[in-house]
């Protein structure tokens, strides 16, 4: 799963830098801690998981990294420009630290797996580095570096899903949610440093997902994310004893029904989807759930079966074409993203025009869009020449991102005239007189406040305009 940096949305996933902040407990106390993540959904539910571990053990929370005691960076390692961030970031954190002696600086995520030496040894900007399996090491680690020691622990685990921590729910709106169904990746993308980093697939216990969910409901949520790098090949199947028969499988399709099921008022989204994994099972569970949302982000990368094969995608240009039709004709008004790659090693301009083909193919309705950037470790890197000039690889960039404005324009404007059934998530960020919130499809909808309904309400909206990312219209109950 991509890290965004360009997109023509504003998507949760592309929230780069946002400190996200805790509510704090009531009689906790102790010492402060700051949490900042960058990078993809799966970053800021991570983080969530690490909050509930350090506040169990007595840490109070402050939006203020200046007056923290410890300071924690979640980082992205899919392209160079967020690693130079981070270490940005560290260099402010820095700063702070030699006011506050005490203040301990750690780095969560990706990068902490990948850079550990560097910023342990080398660069000295970091007392303690943490990877994404190793969260439940965190109080230990922190007595470490108390006790005058630089401490690590980046090692993956075939296990760990945290599936008994119950997240602290971070900078939330109170109305949508994140919940983790699995982790790490077993697809070897070779432009994709997420296996390297995250380790071995492994899918969480489908009842503590459904419990988490029914929680959150519980508490007033009214929509849930499901993530997972690959979500599509999600499997949980029950241990059993020697001599007994084989327990059912639950697939990703079955659990997206189990959590579906939990109530008709708790919609149902999910990240990311894979092209070689979606089955008809899921498009159909889709499509029989009203309140699973009818919008699949379904990564393409190039429109060229030749760069798909040396991105080791495992699909070609033809197999994607077939799931795209087959989202088409079994769930017809579903919206789908994409992820967009220009300039991978030895793409031609003919490959490249394959690729701007896809687009007016599928007529996307959101992308997030990349220059190539080789990152170290990665099956690319070993094998094949980063030979294709900055220059080009942006002027290619630019076309793919004028072709996708044309789109998300013309399938906005397909919704004027058309009544929306929408989530309320809050007040619009221009404009407390206006709602927000997102429709089935995903796409943000804008009205006037309406007394009558608050936030977590469904209301149906007339839209009535567009701009190139935004519906805007008035709610007609």
């Amino acid at each position: 799963m991509l890290e965004s940096q360009i997109t023509l949305k504003d998507h949760d996933e592309a929230r780069q830098g946002e400190a996200l902040l805790l509510d704090k407990k009531e009689g906790r106390s102790g010492r402060k801690l700051y949490i900042e993540s960058y990078g993809c959904q799966m970053n800021f539910a991570d983080s969530e998981i690490v909050a509930s571990i350090l506040m169990d053990k007595g840490f109070e929370t402050t939006g203020d990294y200046k007056e923290a005691d410890v300071v924690f960076i979640n980082t992205c390692s899919i392209r160079e420009n967020a690693e130079q961030r981070v270490r940005n970031r560290l260099k402010e954190f820095e700063t702070a630290k030699s006011k506050n002696p005490g203040m301990i600086v750690g780095v969560l995520g990706c990068m902490a797996e990948r850079l550990k030496s560097k910023f342990l040894e080398e660069e000295k900007l970091v007392d303690v580095v943490v990877g994404p399996d190793a969260y439940r090491d965190l109080p230990s680690l922190i007595e470490q570096v108390d006790d005058g020691t630089r401490a690590v622990n980046v090692l993956l685990s075939r296990e760990e899903t945290y599936a008994d921590i119950n997240p602290v729910r971070l900078n939330t709106n109170g109305v949508t949610a994140f919940i983790s169904i699995m982790r790490g990746c077993d697809n070897m993308c070779s432009f994709c440093v997420v296996p390297f980093t995250r380790g071995r697939e492994r899918s969480r216990e489908p009842r503590s997902i459904v419990r988490e969910a029914q929680a959150l409901f519980d508490a007033g949520y009214r929509e849930v994310t499901l993530l997972g790098q690959n979500v599509d090949s999600y499997k949980w199947t029950p241990p059993v004893a020697e001599g007994e028969p084989a327990a059912e499988t639950i697939t990703f399709a079955k659990l997206l029904v189990m959590v579906a099921e939990i109530n008709p008022l708790l919609r149902v989204r999910f990240s990311t989807s894979h092209p070689k994994d979606i089955t008809n099972e899921v498009l159909y569970a889709i499509a029989e759930h009203e309140n699973i949302c009818n919008y699949i982000h379904l990564p393409v990368q190039s429109g060229n079966s030749r760069i798909l094969e040396l991105m080791n995608r495992t699909y070609d240009k033809e197999w994607y074409q077939e799931r795209v039709d087959a989202i088409r004709r079994i769930i017809p008004s579903c919206a789908i993203s994409t992820d967009v790659i220009t300039g991978f090693c030895t793409e031609t301009e003919d490959e490249h025009r394959d690729t701007l083909a896809m687009m007016d193919y599928v007529q996307y309705d959101y992308a997030y869009m990349f220059a190539y950037s080789e990152r170290p470790g990665t099956l690319a890197a070993k094998r094949y020449e980063d030979d294709i000039p900055d220059e080009v690889k942006n002027r290619r960039l630019t076309e793919v991102i004028a072709k996708q404005r044309e789109h998300s324009l013309l399938r906005l404007q397909a919704q004027v005239g058309k009544t929306q059934k929408v989530l309320i998530e809050g007040y619009s960020k221009r404009s407390d007189k206006d709602y927000c919130g997102r429709n089935d499809q995903n796409a943000m909808v804008v009205f006037p406040v309406d007394e009558r309904f608050k936030k977590g309400d469904y209301v149906h909206v007339l839209v009535e305009k567009c701009t190139s990312a935004t519906l805007i219209g008035k709610i007609n109950n």
